[in-house]
């Protein structure tokens, strides 16, 4: 599945050869020929444009079937190939690329979660039709940004880009990008305003600083309250309209996603305290990791009848909550993989087990042909191997790892790719055939597997 040489987006060497290096300890057949497609999808085949400039490269990829950029796609589309930039510098180039075209689009439009290609890129904008009949504040240009919907892991997932890099080469080249210092402020400053609670000590309405409403027969495509969500009191956490699966929040306080936001913004700090620059805003970044990371536990965990304490999905201050996992990451079951969490915390354990669960989440399917965490974005019965992903990559039990392998390699269809979702009892019932942010989860579960299961497939 993988395209020929002259028609791949991206073709480098050391890529190239860590794919051999790696597929070496892969004896199963199947599994060689699919990780050799997985591995290098981003690569191969979503490079819109690179401008390879090394002191101010940009990047621009497309989620896959999408020609857009999602932020939170794109970051986890690339975050396998971040190690080899310590050794291979286009590649480092890339990936510094990324970084200046994320921080680019979030000071340009921070509420969008998807963007199109830049006009100097020579690519011209897709137009989305959805976006046609909104009622979005503040307002938007189609020609730049290709979905408004705001999603909060949107933020922690350009940080976590930027402070991998940091991390795994030690280059903070791309801070001196006037774009980059101004995407940080502008996400600080944004936060800030979305722990405010719906209403003022007056019993006023606060002026929302996002809306999003739409004329649509589906629920999860628009907002409660005319577009500002439903009502929050004040707990620390920061407010989102959408989730990662690009579906309406039903409460505004997604915990999963202020969990990621809150380790994102420590580690910004620390970058930031260690490289000694942006000193004001390395302490209003750890003051805010601190309070919402305070917030999830007092406000985003509850006692289960069956399961004792767990984390809840969304809540709102006032006791509501809601009681389930989504497939889509960052996600309650991802909680140690995003670093909040040890995996052997006892309120994980106890949310792990309700989370696969298929009596006690509602959104768990088990048929003949695959089991696990599926969507509501893509309906009953259909589970997300990048779920299958989630659920290996956060396991201490070979055997569960094993079994995570197992079906995401009789997930594809014959196609030789992972798709968005697959049915549990019809095998050619699945959604998106070219899908990068899955095929990039499964490539580091399966780098991960190898690594601590030496001979597991």
């Amino acid at each position: 599945m993988r395209p020929p040489a002259e028609c791949r987006t991206f073709a480098n060497p050391t890529i190239e050869a860590a794919l051999h290096n790696i597929t070496s300890f892969i004896s199963d057949p199947d599994w060689r020929i699919l990780f050799e497609n997985i591995f290098t999808n981003t690569l191969d085949t979503t490079v819109a444009w690179h401008n390879a400039n090394k002191t101010e490269p940009y990047t621009f990829l497309v989620t896959g079937d999408i020609t857009a950029q999602w932020i939170r796609d794109s970051t986890n589309q690339i975050l396998p190939y971040v190690p080899y930039a310590t050794v291979d510098s286009n590649i480092a180039t890339l990936v510094m690329g990324l970084i200046n075209m994320q921080a680019e689009e979030l000071v340009g439009y921070p509420y969008g979660n998807a963007f199109q290609p830049p006009s100097r890129s020579g690519l011209y904008p897709t137009e989305n039709s959805i976006a046609q009949d909104l009622l979005v504040a503040p307002p938007f240009n189609n020609n730049t940004v290709f979905e408004a919907k705001f999603e909060l892991d949107s933020f922690a997932s350009f940080l976590q880009i930027s402070s991998a890099y940091w991390r795994a080469t030690g280059d903070f080249q791309f801070m001196y990008n006037p774009s980059w210092g101004q995407a940080v402020s502008s996400i600080l400053g944004v936060i800030e305003k979305l722990q405010e609670p719906t209403f003022s000590s007056k019993h006023l309405v606060n002026k929302p600083l996002v809306q999003y409403s739409r004329l649509t027969y589906t629920a999860t495509e628009t907002q409660f309250g005319g577009g500002m969500g439903n009502p929050v009191k004040y707990t620390g956490m920061a407010k989102t309209l959408f989730r990662p699966s690009d579906d309406a929040s039903t409460f505004p306080f997604l915990i999963p996603a202020n969990a990621f936001l809150s380790v994102e913004l420590n580690r910004l700090g620390s970058m930031l305290d260690t490289i000694g620059v942006y000193p004001e805003l390395s302490g209003i970044a750890k003051t805010l990791s601190e309070e919402i990371r305070k917030g999830v536990f007092e406000h985003g965990t509850m006692l289960h009848p069956k399961y004792g304490r767990i984390f809840v999905y969304e809540t709102d201050g006032y006791g509501s909550a809601l009681v389930m996992d989504d497939a889509n990451g960052p996600s309650l079951l991802g909680l140690p993989y995003m670093g909040f969490i040890a995996q052997n915390d006892p309120v994980y354990q106890s949310t792990r087990k309700m989370i696969l669960s298929v009596e006690d989440n509602p959104w768990y399917f088990t048929g003949k042909y695959i089991h696990g965490i599926g969507s509501p974005h893509t309906g009953f019965q259909k589970v997300w191997p990048m779920a299958i992903a989630m659920r290996g990559l956060t396991s201490l039990d070979q055997d569960e790892v094993k079994e995570c392998l197992d079906q995401l390699v009789a997930t594809t269809s014959g196609l030789g790719l992972m798709h968005e979702s697959v049915h549990v009892y019809r095998t050619l019932d699945y959604s998106r055939s070219w899908f990068a942010w899955c095929n990039s989860l499964v490539s580091q579960f399966v780098i991960d597997a190898i690594t601590r299961f030496p001979g597991i497939i």
